[in-house]
């Protein structure tokens, strides 16, 4: 059955792939889809009816030499039952939802294809049972994204954006390969179960491998070792310093940023750090950096989404700040946390890419919000699901009960976890966290009353042709709508476990992560985190309230105000908007010196020394000395018998003056 719900994508982009327009646009978007619909099925039935235990799936030996022999192979566990059902789920749906987005496409065929080339590598990343076939799979989803976004090739911005995000996440998978290299020099393998099982007996006062010319003993290497891995999440996750790609991707179409940039690509690096998590349980230090890393996105990301008028850009960098979100819980050792998140992040975020893709569709492809205003009536249906979106990810719900949004149990879970971490940066995760929170609430109800209420800012031929859409893109919305409310209360035991009166973590819990995460018997969080102060337990909800009301005065109440504010404060505005001047900095201290030392490699070094001393130069002097000597064949025969006369009486000159010395 695995080797069904694996192979079943990569057949359906091979058929639209290699005889799309043999058999047609519409074929494709049917053979596609339905091969995905059935490979969901699959998924949601092996996620219920599996144990859990790790096993391990044969497919073919891969690689051979000498000790070093790696396979491909299916890893089967709760954490790969848990990615099956997100990536598979979400990529349906879009397939789905593409039948109508993509209507009036004429590369339908194509497009199609790459989906499904996305879907296929995404599964082999995440069911992967040794880290060379990890990479496989990394490497996949990255072409398929650069595919994806770069789809519309005649848009110069789009071929920009697929690029930037090509070269950004290979700075990333740089340190990921490093990575992978230290784990085998470590561990003598790079075979999960085999790496697993040495970690719990690892000698970190050993001498391990030399570093730039200093010798690591153990516990410094598996430092090392899970910072270049966190490298490569970092990029692919778009975290804080590797971030700058993910908003660009935005230039896709909407189902490309529902399905690669909500729910799947982007939680690689959670996958990856969830994975190695016995390695990264060896190392406080690297545990301590994820935290860091992780709350600073959530905070950085929540500012800039904040100001940005364009609906997609808020939605991803909403994104980039709930990634942030799972790396802080994964950091201090809740994995169940950050994977529910991840879990629940996927139905209501795809949820509202989709609905934002529902709302350009509606208003002729418009993306600027501030062109929007009073859709509401227009567009009902697409108007409710992205309320539902919008409850989801701010966290409505009632602490200490079961009436929640997906987005409230999980993001509680989160908040809890980190604020009875233990590391030194757990604290500051913490008010990191609550504060994206309260910002998340903020520029999520900013984007519903900007599009949906208030005076329509649209032109009156623009709102004339405004439409509510098609069954076959308010289905997948419906179903995502339902996930985004009711996921959370129906996995909250089996993620984040329950607790018996005595106040032991119930053993449902260890049954259902068995052979997925680490879970050391030092690792006391789990049951830690049940045990916070009740304002704790209410921070989302407190700063949630507030962020709401807020959103509601400047846009609903006082619509002038945010633009008096941005006068006011200037120079914080502008900040924010140009998202802290990120790429702008790295224009200056990486593109632009490249560029220069690009234009002096071709002007200086290949133009005037290569082509000027080199066989381009010599071919050059030959052809000026041949155009001088064909001067001389001026085709006269009398020019030659004097030339050949000049010639004799040199010769009979010579040869007296030779004789008579």
């Amino acid at each position: 059955m695995l080797h069904l719900i694996v192979f079943l994508p990569l057949a359906g982009f091979l058929i639209a792939g290699l005889f799309g327009r043999q058999i047609g646009a519409k074929a494709c978007e049917i053979i596609t889809s339905g091969f995905l619909v059935i490979a969901a099925a699959l998924s949601w039935y092996v996620f219920f009816s599996y144990s859990g235990e790790a096993t391990t799936v044969q497919v073919a030996q891969w690689m051979q030499s000498g000790t070093f022999s790696v396979d491909w192979a299916f890893r089967l566990d709760r954490l790969t039952q848990v990615m099956l059902v997100v990536v598979n789920s979400v990529s349906a749906l879009v397939h789905i939802y593409s039948m109508g987005y993509m209507s009036h496409d004429p590369h339908r065929p194509r497009f199609f294809a790459y989906l499904s080339l996305f879907t296929f590598a995404m599964l082999m990343l995440v069911t992967s049972d040794n880290l060379i076939q990890m990479f496989f799979g990394w490497e996949g989803v990255g072409l398929a994204s650069y595919l994806l976004i770069g789809f519309w090739y005649k848009k110069p911005s789009a071929n920009a954006a697929a690029i930037k995000a090509f070269v950004v996440n290979r700075v990333g998978d740089f340190g990921y390969a490093l990575g992978i290299f230290g784990v085998f020099v470590l561990f003598d393998s790079v075979n999960f179960t085999t790496i697993f099982g040495n970690a719990a007996s690892f000698d970190g006062s050993r001498t391990a491998f030399e570093f730039l010319g200093y010798q690591l003993t153990g516990d410094t290497a598996i430092t090392v070792v899970c910072l270049l891995l966190f490298m490569g999440a970092m990029g692919k996750s778009a975290q804080f310093l590797l971030h700058t790609w993910l908003p660009d991707a935005m230039e896709g179409p909407t189902p490309v940023s529902a399905l690669i940039h909500a729910a799947t690509m982007v939680t690689a690096g959670v996958f990856l750090v969830a994975r190695m998590s016995p390695i990264f349980e060896l190392s406080t230090t690297a545990l301590t950096f994820v935290t860091f890393i992780g709350a600073t996105t959530a905070f950085f990301a929540a500012t800039v989404a904040l100001v940005q008028n364009d609906i997609k850009r808020v939605i991803a960098y909403s994104t980039c700040s709930q990634l942030g979100y799972m790396f802080a819980a994964l950091g201090v050792g809740a994995y169940g946390a950050g994977i529910f998140h991840l879990f629940t992040h996927a139905f209501f975020k795809a949820l509202l890419f989709l609905c934002a893709g529902s709302v350009i569709h509606a208003v002729s492809n418009e993306q600027d919000m501030r062109k929007m205003g009073g859709l509401r009536k227009q567009i009902p249906k697409t108007y409710w699901m992205m309320i539902i979106g919008t409850v989801a990810i701010t966290g409505v719900g009632i602490p200490g009960t079961l009436i929640g949004t997906a987005g409230f149990f999980s993001k509680d879970a989160i908040l809890e976890s980190v604020f009875v971490g233990s590391n030194m940066y757990a604290g500051y995760a913490f008010w990191m966290l609550t504060t994206a929170a309260f910002f998340t609430s903020f520029y999520s109800w900013r984007l519903i009353f900007m599009t949906f209420h208030g005076k329509p800012r649209a032109s009156a031929d623009v709102m004339s042709h405004v439409h509510e859409s098609s069954n076959v893109m308010l289905v997948p919305l419906y179903l995502l709508a339902f996930g985004a409310l009711f996921a959370g209360i129906a996995f909250y035991s089996g993620f984040i476990g329950a607790h018996h009166e005595e106040g032991a973590l119930d053993p449902h819990y260890l049954e259902f992560w068995n052979g997925a995460l680490f879970l050391s018997a030092e690792n006391k969080i789990l049951e830690l985190f049940h045990n916070v102060p009740k304002l704790v337990k209410w921070a989302a909800t407190i700063v949630m309230i507030p962020g709401f009301l807020l959103a509601y005065w400047f846009y609903i109440r006082s619509p002038g105000l945010p633009a008096e504010l941005a006068r006011q404060h200037e120079g914080l505005y502008k900040f924010l908007l140009n998202k802290w001047y990120f790429d702008e900095l790295y224009d200056l201290i990486f593109v632009r010196p490249a560029s220069a030392l690009g234009r002096l490699f071709w002007k200086q070094g290949d133009g005037r020394i290569i082509d000027g001393l080199g066989p381009d130069g010599v071919a050059a002097r030959v052809q000026d000395i041949t155009r001088g000597v064909t001067r001389l064949q001026s085709g006269y025969l009398y020019h030659y018998a004097f030339a050949m006369l000049i010639g004799a009486a040199a010769l009979v000159t010579y040869m007296m003056f030779a004789s008579g010395q």
